[in-house]
C-alpha cells in the first residue's frame, strides 16, 4: 500500500527513498526517511514497502542519487 496523504508536497508516490536508522522511531511502527526536502522525518512504516536492491543496483542508485555510503 502506498500512500502520502497529507505528505503529497515531500513524498512521491513509486520512488524509492533512503532510510535512516531510528530504533526508538522503529519501536512505534514508523521509519525515518530522507523525503524531497532533503531533511529526514518519521513517516509511518506501512506507507513504505521495503526493497532489497542487488548490490550493483544499489551503487548506481547511489551513485545517480549523488548518495554515498
Amino acid at each position: 500500500m502506498c500512500q502520502n496523504k497529507g505528505y503529497a508536497a515531500s513524498l512521491e508516490l513509486r520512488k524509492l527513498y533512503q532510510v535512516v536508522a531510528d530504533a526508538t522511531a522503529a519501536k512505534l511502527g514508523q521509519i525515518r526517511v530522507i523525503d524531497e526536502s532533503g531533511e529526514d522525518y518519521l513517516y509511518p512504516e506501512e506507507y513504505f514497502v521495503p526493497v532489497q536492491l542487488p548490490q550493483a543496483a544499489e551503487k548506481a542508485v547511489r551513485r545517480a542519487s549523488g548518495v554515498r555510503g
